[in-house]
This record gives C-alpha cells, structure tokens and sequence, in this order.
C-alpha cells in the first residue's frame, strides 16, 4: 500500500512541472503580444503627435494623443503585472487598481476636453446642456472613483505599517 505513495508523488510533481511550462509559456504569449500593443500605441500616438503639429488651436488631437499615451500606459502596467506574476507565481491587485486608476483618469481627460469643446459657445442647445449636465455628473462619479483607488492603493502598499 505504501509502494504507491512515492509513484503518486512523481506523477503530481510531473504534472505540476507540466502546468507550470503551460502557465510560463502562456504568460510569455501574453507579454509578447502587451509589448506589441505597447509598441503599436506608441506608435500610433507618434504619428497623432506629428499630425496634430499642424492644428495648433484645436484640441482634438491633444485627446487623441493623450488617450493614446494612457492606453499604452495601461498596457505597460498590466505587462507588469505579467512580469511581476511570472516571478512570483502570485497575483496581486495593487497593478489591476493602478490600471483601473489610469483609465479613470484617462475618462476623465477624455470628457474634460469634449466639455471644454462643448461649452465654447455662448449659448448651449438642449440637447448639448443635457450633455454638459451628464458629463458634470459622471465626472463626479469618476472624482469619487479614484478617491476609492487611491485609498485602496495607500492601504495595500506593503511598506506601510498596519495599526
């Protein structure tokens, strides 16, 4: 009865070496295809750059440029997040809230810039007061967002001291 013991310990120490090559084979599959991303946002956001040099007063292409550099930012941390698990061999969240952050903020460039667009006019529309009066709202949603991110972030970081 005990002669099986040993030969079950080398089938699950064989069977986890094989998940283990299948997890680290996907995690480089993962990376790999993060940093193309990454490359091809930067990219992206370069030729938007070049592009918008020519509209000096128009801030399109600041949004455009802006939501492309935070895109990449996002995918940056998430191929962190990658890296630091491949090491580990644990997940954390403190990545996952620092993207959830960018992208807040990122929402919050992107509606703070249509609003400023919106409001040029001495005189608003219906429909573009009942669009200024929704953006004011989700803004206050998205201020109360990262307060919580920010606080979940702070009370994670493992260098600070637990009362």
């Amino acid at each position: 009865m005990d002669a099986g013991k040993p030969e079950e310990a080398r089938l699950l120490a064989r069977a986890s070496e094989a998940f283990s090559l299948v997890e680290h084979s996907a995690y480089m599959a993962l990376g790999t295809l993060l940093s193309l991303a990454a490359l091809v946002g930067l990219a992206g956001a370069a030729d938007q750059l070049w592009a918008g040099l020519s509209d000096w007063t128009g801030t399109h292409a600041i949004l455009l440029v802006m939501d492309r550099l935070l895109f990449v930012l996002m995918v940056i941390e998430i191929l962190h997040t990658v890296r630091a698990s491949m090491r580990s061999g644990e997940l954390t969240c403190e990545p996952f809230l620092v993207v959830g952050l960018i992208a807040t903020i990122r929402r919050v460039l992107v509606i703070t810039l249509r609003s400023s667009e919106t409001t040029k006019d001495e005189s608003l529309s219906d429909a573009a007061e009942k669009l200024f009066r929704a953006s004011m709202f989700e803004l206050v949603v998205l201020a109360v967002l990262i307060m919580v991110m920010v606080v979940s972030v702070w009370l994670l970081r493992p260098g600070r001291t637990r009362e």
